[in-house]
């Protein structure tokens, strides 16, 4: 199968402390103002965002793109569509190429939604039959109806979102470019975005898909490049490469966390959380934390005066925000009186049952009222990883969603009129 992007050490420099422009205008003013100014350039002030960046992808392929904020994935988009230039290096696309990079990227602000669609389908090398056809799809996958002929410099960036790709994935271009904006929609709307990606992908179109949801690179991808400080840290088998890169936040993730420090807190400060660790369920500490094992967390605490009745709780989310569960001592333990001074509490989970994957708490101090003494939301990120819990050889993944039930199975089948029970 052919080749449709094709890079060859590919890099992109940019300068710290000036604005580099090809504008002879500006930089025409840019001299008047300081005439004699001088940018040392060293080392120190120079940033590659992509260096040396070498890969072809195949015509049909639907390839994620992965790594930490800053890495380097959103330059190297923006290069392949022809936003910005490389430094050096060779960039060779063969096709329509489409982008969704930014929250309306490519529309005209005083254009109404309409006209928006004819203009980026003419971008395109649409004909306008071939949009018209497409209109009524296009508008109906966006659910702007009733904005249609209103400027989109009114749209929410909700609507602008819907809009640009809508038009991006239903002009069916050759290659198409998604960066991390699909996170700003709603969860219904990045399912019918995954959905669209997933039928491209049948269609035999080439997708490039920037995003921090695992989940969703290994669900509609085969092939996953792992960039890491503008250079690719490792490419191929996209569950093998998303493995590669969830371990690295692993070997940096703690097992205790100072929580002194943190500014970003609520509450009147009577009583103040200190420090968090984890242990195992007898007490040693943690260096992993893996799907069905026991775990203790240890709430250390401070307090300025008595405390009558105080409420030790603690909330788990997804690292997209959603709340999966809430432990809270006013459930099934009273404390009384907590004493001026310090001391800790521990949290023990018989059986963590979250699969594997990136995890935060929110810690709560309150008493019923409610009075909030100290509240630290997602303060502490924990990673989830695999294990035999089952004793199968078979490790669950996160195909299996956010949670697991332990469970066992029985099969019984019907043998001469008897029901009997197959041991496996």
């Amino acid at each position: 199968m052919e080749n449709c992007i094709v890079t060859e050490n590919l890099s992109k420099r940019y300068q710290l402390g000036r604005l580099l422009t090809n504008d002879l205008r500006e930089s025409i003013i840019n001299w008047i103002k300081h005439p004699f100014q001088r940018t040392q350039k060293t080392e120190s002030n120079v940033v590659w965002a992509v260096k040396d960046v070498s890969f072809q992808i195949k015509k049909g392929e639907v390839v994620g793109i992965i790594g930490r904020n800053g890495a380097g994935k959103s330059t190297l988009l923006k290069i392949l569509s022809r936003i910005t230039y490389p430094t050096s290096g060779k960039v060779d696309t063969r096709g329509l190429v489409a982008s969704l990079l930014e929250v309306g990227t490519g529309f005209h602000g005083d254009l109404t939604g309409r006209e928006n669609i004819y203009l980026n389908g003419s971008i395109l090398g649409m004909r306008k039959k071939e949009i018209e056809s497409k209109l009524d799809e296009i508008v109906a996958f966006a659910g702007a109806e009733k904005f249609l002929d209103t400027p989109v410099k009114r749209y929410s960036s909700g609507m602008f979102l819907r809009l640009g790709f809508a038009v991006a994935a239903h002009l069916e271009p050759d290659i198409l470019l998604v960066d991390e904006v699909l996170a700003v929609g709603d969860a219904g709307f990045q399912r019918k975005c995954l959905h669209t990606m997933d039928e491209l992908r049948s269609t035999g179109r080439t997708v490039l898909f920037v995003s921090h949801n695992m989940a969703a690179v290994e669900n509609l991808c085969s092939r996953a490049i792992w960039i890491d400080n503008g250079q690719i840290r490792q490419d191929g088998n996209a569950k093998e490469v998303i493995g590669a890169y969830m371990a690295s936040f692993s070997a940096d993730s703690q097992m205790s966390f100072d929580l002194s420090l943190i500014k970003t807190r609520r509450g009147n400060g009577d009583i103040r959380f200190t420090r968090v660790d984890f242990l195992s369920s007898d007490g040693h500490p943690l260096k992993s934390i893996r799907s069905g094992e026991g775990l203790t967390v240890r709430l250390y605490y401070k307090a300025k005066d008595r405390i009558t009745a105080p409420i030790f709780e603690v909330g788990v989310y997804t690292d997209l925000g959603t709340m999966i569960t809430r432990f809270s001592t006013w459930i099934d333990y009273d404390i009384t009186v907590l004493p001026p001074g310090k001391g800790y509490i521990d949290l023990a989970i018989n059986c963590l049952n979250l699969l594997p994957g990136r995890f935060c708490f929110t810690l709560w101090l309150k008493s019923q009222g409610p009075v909030f003494y100290d509240v630290l939301e997602q303060c502490v990120p924990i990673d989830v990883e695999a294990s035999d819990f089952y004793g199968s050889g078979k490790g669950m993944d996160r195909h299996f969603g956010i949670v697991f039930l332990p469970c066992k199975w029985q099969l019984n089948v019907l043998i001469d009129k008897r029901v009997e029970t197959l041991r496996i």
